[in-house]
């Protein structure tokens, strides 16, 4: 066995290290709102319940290792104290990873991802309409660990009213655990799935994904292509040329003559047999064909 002192390694690898090996951990979906009314959406895994009497929440948005910064989510609640912690099932994973980019302040999140705003009841930011569970929460208290790169800051939720969609809930209304279908973070690249257990999904870029707002209409409002779909073809840092779409569509209509002349619809479904396999230029290039 090998072992360490945290003095001894750097922050980037003791974080790696830790999150690797404390896992799968759930995840945050957490809304917030800036001061001047403004959204934000990001994903945290430094997250659980811990009581139910008061009903509390914790998630920690950490001072990022890179550059000592603070996330705009730990910005927003110390400003307007009030969250809404949405979980992530399978449906939407892909959408949540897109939302993890770092877009500059006042970018909103929902639009990059393609998640839909919902008004809360009790608290002002948005619950995100596709999130199977929603708990509007007031901020009792925010705890800093730490003012160096990696240090958390405890965000102590109090939830005071929550929401479930009906088809995750059994007829005496627990919730059935198979059809929530939660995704839970891991090291690297990894996350897990309640139903079947590890899957990686690649880390958004370091630049910006052009995110769904930016899509070509009928394909932000296709009606073959899921969440998830969207959510991998919403993490490319630019599309493909004409020229790059012209020469792909010459290309594949040596194996598929009539792909030139096909409706939108089978284009749509066959682009997302290329998503299945991670595929993502060439999605795109069929779907701009």
């Amino acid at each position: 066995m090998i072992s360490f002192e945290p003095k001894d390694l750097s922050i980037g690898k003791l974080h790696g290290l830790l999150l690797s090996s404390v896992a799968p951990r759930p995840i945050a979906f957490a809304s917030t709102i800036d001061a001047k009314g403004n959204p934000n959406l990001s994903p945290f895994s430094f997250f659980n319940v811990f009581s139910a009497n008061p009903p509390i929440m914790i998630f920690s948005p950490a001072r990022r290792v890179r550059n000592n910064t603070t996330k705009h989510t730990l910005e927003n609640v110390e400003s307007v104290r009030e969250v809404v912690i949405n979980v992530v099932n399978y449906d939407i994973v892909q959408q949540m990873s897109l939302s993890s980019t770092e877009y500059p302040e006042g970018v909103n999140e929902f639009e990059k991802a393609g998640l839909t705003m919902l008004e809360s009841d009790l608290v002002k930011p948005f619950r995100v309409v596709e999130s199977p569970v929603q708990f509007e929460c007031k901020v009792n208290d925010i705890i800093k660990l730490g003012t160096e790169g990696g240090a958390g800051n405890l965000i102590i939720c109090e939830v005071v009213k929550l929401h479930i969609d009906e088809e995750v809930l059994n007829e005496d209304n627990t919730i059935n655990q198979e059809r929530l279908d939660l995704v839970a973070r891991a090291g690297e690249n990894y996350y897990s799935r309640a139903k079947k257990g590890f899957f990686e999904i690649s880390k958004p870029l370091s630049t910006f994904g052009i995110g769904v707002d930016d899509f070509p209409d009928q394909i932000k409002n296709s009606m073959i292509l899921t969440g998830n779909d969207l959510g991998m073809l919403g993490n490319v840092e630019a599309l493909p040329t004409k020229d790059e779409v012209k020469l792909f569509i010459d290309d594949l209509s040596k194996r598929y003559p009539k792909i030139k002349d096909a409706s939108h619809r089978e284009k749509h479904k066959k682009a997302r047999n290329f998503l299945s396999f991670g595929d993502v230029d060439s999605a795109w290039k069929l779907l701009l064909s």
